[in-house]
């Protein structure tokens, strides 16, 4: 059963940062993109970054460009995002995704699989 785990969460101050990771297991995701999602005001999943198979390529919400950086370590079956400079409005349950579209990485429905989540929690 495909399964992806998250930790790294935690309790930080403004300016600060938190290194999440995601662990998949189960089944094999080559080639599936990977992608961290957070709720937002008015939506349930809000898209925060994602990145190919081959880690080519990666996006970015606008609001944490220049500020997250995520990556993959195929070998590990892992997806990390590191989170530099956070605001109290990243305050928010990280959640990490699968999906085999690049195309329509933004629509949380298009995702395969889901985790639990991690809570992050920014204090000002």
């Amino acid at each position: 059963q495909a399964q992806l785990v998250e930790s790294g969460g935690g309790l930080v101050q403004t300016g600060g940062s938190l290194r999440l990771a995601c662990a998949a297991s189960g089944r094999t995701f080559s080639g599936y993109t990977m992608g961290w999602f957070r709720p937002a005001p008015g939506k349930e999943r809000e898209y925060v970054a994602a990145i190919t198979w081959r880690g080519d390529s990666t996006d970015y919400l606008d609001s944490v460009k220049g500020r997250f950086t995520i990556s993959r370590d195929n070998a590990k079956t892992t997806v990390y995002l590191q989170m530099n400079t956070l605001r109290p409005e990243d305050t928010a349950v990280y959640s990490c995704a699968a999906g085999r579209y690049w195309a329509f990485r933004q629509s949380p429905s298009r995702w395969d699989y889901w985790g639990q989540g991690t809570q992050v929690t920014v204090s000002s």
